[in-house]
């Protein structure tokens, strides 16, 4: 009987080294990893809640390993983006925005704390969106038309309306728009597009600017209404929806971006289980039609792709910027 059991006992060890080899590949350091993804804005958001539908799938298709969003709102993303910049490049720290903060927030601030061209380094990019002008419950308004007569009759030609922060596209939109339409709109700006559609929703405010993905959900619902969106052509989410360029405001039909960043330095192979990740996660129907639904365009972008999109998308608003005779804060 024990001359038995040294065969039993030999081909056990070899099954269990035979399992401790194959775990020790690729599945394991991916099942132990986990990744930080920084977002600059806060809990309840737009941009939030693409995060985490993202993440959500992301753990899977990244072998089980762990996708924490951690938020780090403030000064539109600026406090995450030096986050991110002071993170080990190793491919465990990311940071999901979209262009304010990689491609507007430099150009408005003299001393922003990062250079996106120098500390960060393009993963991929996931979506492109459009903003939008929405007006509140409590206004009678039921178009851009009736949103200008209402604050030409009610307002006496003066409004406050609502941006995520200060000096962003909804800021400078704000400004056309009441040069264009003659009238006196003050920029009103928030931590983040939370407490700009608590306020709404309050009817604290009369209107507010920001992306669609902010706003379709309550204008669906009926709880405000968007009467216009940037972009060269009509959302597929807001087919009754004009662009400014229909009303006559044109200029802004370059959209946005949604991308993932990594700290400079870190090496594309650190990154490209995450972009590849990443591209499985939004061919999936479920997450993709998801996305779809909160008015984004979904596509995945290559790291590459990503910092073509992101470089032509801030010259473009240099030039806008420079002809509005803004002064960097």
């Amino acid at each position: 009987m024990p001359q038995m059991l040294a065969p039993r006992r030999y081909w056990l060890l070899a099954a269990l080294a035979l399992a401790a080899s194959a775990l020790s590949g690729p599945a394991l350091a991916q099942t132990g990893k986990t990744y930080h993804l920084l977002v600059g804005f806060p809990a309840g958001g737009g941009t939030d809640a693409i995060a985490r539908i993202l993440a959500e799938h992301l753990k899977d298709e990244l072998g089980g390993a762990t996708v924490l969003v951690e938020n780090k709102p403030g000064a539109g993303g600026q406090l995450a983006a030096q986050t991110l910049k002071a993170a080990a490049p190793d491919g465990s720290t990311l940071f999901l925005t979209h262009d304010h903060t990689v491609s507007i927030l430099p150009q408005v601030v003299k001393t922003p704390g990062f250079d996106p061209a120098v500390d960060f380094v393009p993963v991929a990019g996931f979506a492109t969106f459009v903003n939008a002008l929405a007006v509140s419950g409590g206004t009678p308004a039921r178009s851009f038309n009736e949103y200008l007569a209402w604050i030409r009759g009610a307002g006496g030609g003066k409004g406050a309306v609502g941006i995520p922060a200060p000096a962003s596209v909804p800021e400078f939109l704000v400004k056309v728009i009441g040069e264009k339409y003659k009238l006196d709109l003050v920029a009103a700006p928030y931590r983040g597009s939370a407490p700009m559609m608590a306020d709404m929703l309050g009817n604290q405010i009369g209107a507010g600017v920001g992306s669609v993905p902010d706003f379709i959900e309550n204008h669906k619902n009926g709880k405000l209404r968007v009467v216009a969106v940037l972009g060269g052509a009509r959302q597929p989410a807001l087919p009754d929806v004009p662009t400014f360029a229909e009303l006559g405001l044109a200029g802004f039909e370059d959209v946005p971006y949604y991308g993932v960043f990594a700290p400079a330095g870190t090496p594309k192979s650190a990154l490209e289980p995450f972009s590849a990740a990443l591209a499985k996660v939004l061919a999936k129907p479920a997450v993709h039609d998801r996305l779809t639904a909160m008015g984004l365009a979904v596509g995945h972008m290559s790291g590459e792709q990503l910092g073509q999109r992101e470089r032509a998308y801030t010259a473009t608003w240099a030039r806008i910027i420079k002809a509005s005779g803004f002064v960097p804060q």
